[in-house]
């Protein structure tokens, strides 16, 4: 067999009605026969982990799995490698042995899927899975939390992104843009802000306390700690800092105005995609749900209770892609 990846896709635009997922088919060659479709898989993929959910044909939950990272900014082949780790996982744990790719569907919500050509690359890597649809994680995300119903979505974890579905099936989507050089409010994000405020304090540029202390016992006292430690650090490296940002910010003012800074932009993410603040709100990863008791009034007055995962966002996504 060989596989038919199906979209063009356009650039992510704000506002807009859904482009389509990245879909891949396996087609027969020769005279074999496809086989039959006997188990749907669920995949969130994100900067620290990659969750899989196996269901039957009947859409009944069989088991689930965990491996490392599989956003796809982090490379592709690690994202492949991740993902068939935890869908075999999702496979013993349901007591059954080895899963035939050709025999499942793969619906994956990942980390970085909005960037097109990232998208592209991950489906045209597919190791053989007979179907497969491909979304970022927050529309995935959005499509569990609201079960397809209208609803936004606020995701900070690793990273940071917010998306809007609304009643007309329009998206609207705010931040996303990668550790590098966006996801404020995200674990990365703070991550790289206790480093550099570890920097300007050997610098004597900030008045150092205990999170600047922490960030140095961590990774060393000296200019040259710091800088060998940053050369070698990718997004996943950088948001394990931000648990000591966390931690000190009863202790040092310094801690709680990063916090602050990161409620701050994660509230405007939100704004972006919902300025009436019409739609019900639920938050995901585990920066947004360590700083909901910090968030507006108004905001949390929108939070709703999820009435599913990303998992069960990528299975709908591949209920409603290979219908």
């Amino acid at each position: 067999m060989h596989m038919v990846g199906i979209r063009v896709v356009s650039e992510m635009q704000h506002a807009t009605p859904p482009s389509p997922p990245f879909l891949a088919r396996l087609t027969p060659t020769g005279d074999s026969p496809p086989l039959p479709v006997h188990f749907w898989i669920g995949v969130d993929g994100g900067g620290t982990h990659t969750r899989a959910r196996l269901f039957d044909a009947g859409a009944h939950a069989l088991g689930e799995g965990q491996a490392g990272p599989s956003a796809l900014g982090q490379g592709l082949e690690q994202a492949w490698e991740h993902i068939q780790q935890a869908v075999q996982a999702a496979a013993r744990a349901a007591g059954l042995g080895p899963l035939n790719p050709a025999e499942s569907a793969l619906g994956l919500g990942l980390s970085g899927a909005n960037n097109p050509a990232l998208a592209a690359a991950c489906v045209a890597a597919n190791p053989g899975f007979a179907q497969l649809a491909l979304e970022g994680d927050a529309v995935t995300g959005v499509l569990g939390a609201h079960a397809g119903r209208p609803g936004a979505l606020l995701i900070a974890g690793t990273g940071s992104i917010a998306l809007a579905h609304g009643a007309d099936g329009s998206r609207r989507q705010a931040g996303g843009w990668g550790w590098l050089n966006g996801d404020e409010g995200s674990g990365a994000w703070l991550g790289k802000a206790a480093l550099r405020h570890a920097q300007r304090g050997l610098d004597g540029r900030d008045a150092t306390g205990t999170l600047a202390r922490a960030v140095w016992a961590l990774l060393g006292p000296s200019a040259e700690d710091l800088l060998a430690w940053q050369a070698q650090a990718g997004q996943a490296r950088f948001a394990s800092l931000a648990p000591l940002v966390f931690e000190h910010a009863e202790s040092d003012p310094k801690a709680q105005q990063l916090l602050s800074a990161a409620v701050q932009q994660l509230e405007d993410m939100v704004h972006a995609v919902d300025p009436e603040g019409a739609l019900p709100l639920v938050l995901s990863g585990s920066v947004a749900q360590r700083l909901a008791p910090q968030f507006s009034a108004p905001l949390r007055a929108r939070l709703v209770n999820a009435q599913g995962d990303a998992m069960d966002g990528a299975l709908r996504l591949l209920q409603t892609s290979f219908k």
